[in-house]
């Protein structure tokens, strides 16, 4: 797998002083890599506890220099063409697959994975960052087209969809309570670690 995206994942984190956690969909899934997802149950020096979605807690240790990123709530009328993003989505059957949700890359991060992989929101989910060429809106309501790596995919956006995009945040916004997502490794002993932190800010779950 290359490692090309990995690297100016880090070099937008450090030139931005976001950590974006999420971008992560910018990587073909790893099997020694793990997502987080779910709720602060405590922070404490350098172990974050975590209530996921499945109903368990999970214990973190966060890395020497780990950092934060906020996630706040964009709407669909903030997607204009030229703009990159990433999209989770399922197929429908027939037409546009349809959003899961989307996150709206700053323009620095423009290019960051580009392309088409599985996803592992939902069963038969798949992530693409793209660039978006064409975004019209309709009385069935937003439909999207994303051009990358020479490819086009058209995706519908339904009333409703979260839609999200990066912003900067603190360890002062890790309370209990606040969505997170956090992309770290499983250890062979069942461990995870992490150095990345994707935190809800003002009330959203981060719905990567």
């Amino acid at each position: 797998m290359s490692r090309k995206p990995h690297s100016r994942f880090l070099t937008a984190l450090a030139a931005g002083g976001v950590a974006l956690a999420l971008s992560q969909a910018a990587q073909a899934q790893d099997a020694q890599r793990i997502r987080v997802r779910g709720a602060i149950e405590s922070l404490s020096g350098d172990t974050l506890v975590v209530r996921t979605r499945e109903g368990n807690d999970a214990t973190v240790a966060l890395k020497a220099g780990w950092k934060v990123g906020g996630i706040k709530k964009a709407s669909v009328e903030d997607i204009k063409p030229g703009d990159f993003v990433g999209v989770a989505s399922l197929p429908k059957g027939t037409g546009p697959d349809g959003a899961i949700e989307v996150l709206i890359f700053p323009a620095s991060m423009k290019g960051t994975g580009e392309g088409n992989r599985p996803w592992d929101a939902q069963r038969n989910s798949q992530m693409t960052n793209a660039t978006v060429s064409n975004a019209v809106k309709s009385v069935d309501g937003h439909t999207i087209t994303l051009t990358y790596e020479g490819k086009e995919k058209t995706i519908s956006i339904a009333d409703g969809t979260p839609i999200v995009t990066l912003a900067p945040a603190t360890k002062d916004d890790l309370k209990p309570g606040a969505g997170v997502v956090v992309t770290g490794e499983k250890g062979a002993d069942g461990s995870i670690s992490a150095s990345q932190i994707a935190v809800g800010l003002n009330g959203v779950i981060p719905p990567m």
